[in-house]
């Protein structure tokens, strides 16, 4: 249900973000977005500096004096945004919730390209498809999207990155690029990773909070899975309870940067209790310089 708290919750991620998008992202974005190739503009007179390779020798002989050939950059691309709302992305051990996280970054997102007027997309999952947004360039769209990466709410709460990616290859046929949010507690995915490099471009971003990379250094505490809902106590004073903790998520941060290298995608990570737009835009000047 749509309550004049989450209305208002709607209304200052989009406000927020849109100052973010004007002051310093959208440069940044576009920068690092370039579009699919080059349009004739125009022939216009030679003037010193010029790239002589542009010249058009038949107006060049025409005219007895030397032109060049203009061409503007195509700018429209097609954006996607995936965002994961299984149920373990509604944890937050501070002020801000790793969903909350997530949509910030995805209206960030949505609002630069709608601003350099690239078609937006949006993908919500859990361990099913929730909503599609097919890739529109219109207003109304990227402001659709940041309502919906605000307030919807999902029916299902497990994970299948698989099957969204999956979903994915199927319903976009033009080449995109496809921000995939999540906070990447699955598996399994690679395959369908892989098989949608291979036509789409992807940049996975990584949500994550501060309790999940340290644990408290004792005591007994009651966890719960906020995907199944099991619950168990559990006391961290145990020397080897740890151990096998930190050595687990060795292995997972080891596999998906394996899962990520094979797959060429750009990676980001995001902490939930951190600024948003920084650490995207420090993404998008790399990539602007390996380029």
């Amino acid at each position: 249900m749509i309550t004049p708290e989450l209305l208002a919750q709607v209304r200052r991620l989009t406000i927020r973000s849109r100052r973010a998008v004007e002051e310093v992202f959208a440069g940044s974005y576009r920068s690092a977005f370039r579009g699919k190739g080059l349009e004739f503009a125009e022939v216009r007179e030679y003037v010193p500096g010029d790239d002589v390779r542009s010249i058009d020798w038949n107006v060049t002989a025409r005219h007895g004096r030397p032109f060049v050939k203009r061409f503007d950059e195509e700018r429209e691309l097609t954006v996607v945004i995936a965002l994961d709302l299984s149920g373990s992305l509604r944890f937050g051990s501070a002020a801000r919730t790793k969903r909350a996280t997530a949509a910030e970054a995805g209206a960030l997102l949505s609002l630069a390209a709608s601003r350099n007027r690239d078609r937006v997309g949006l993908l919500l999952f859990t361990d099913r498809v929730e909503l599609y947004l097919p890739p529109s360039k219109s207003r109304a769209r990227s402001l659709r999207v940041v309502r919906e990466l605000l307030a919807f709410e999902a029916e299902g709460a497990g994970t299948d990155v698989a099957g969204a990616l999956a979903f994915l290859g199927r319903v976009v046929r033009r080449r995109a690029v496809v921000f995939l949010i999540s906070d990447w507690l699955a598996d399994s995915f690679e395959r369908p990773m892989g098989l949608l490099a291979r036509r789409h471009e992807i940049v996975t971003i990584e949500v994550k909070d501060p309790l999940e990379e340290a644990l408290p250094p004792r005591g007994l505490i009651r966890v719960r899975d906020l995907e199944t809902g099991e619950s168990r106590l559990v006391d961290l004073g145990v020397l080897s309870a740890r151990r096998e903790w930190h050595a687990t998520r060795a292995r997972h941060e080891r596999s998906l940067a394996d899962a990520f290298s094979r797959a060429r995608a750009g990676r980001i990570g995001l902490s939930s209790v951190r600024p948003v737009a920084p650490e995207l835009i420090r993404h998008f000047e790399q990539r602007t310089h390996r380029r």
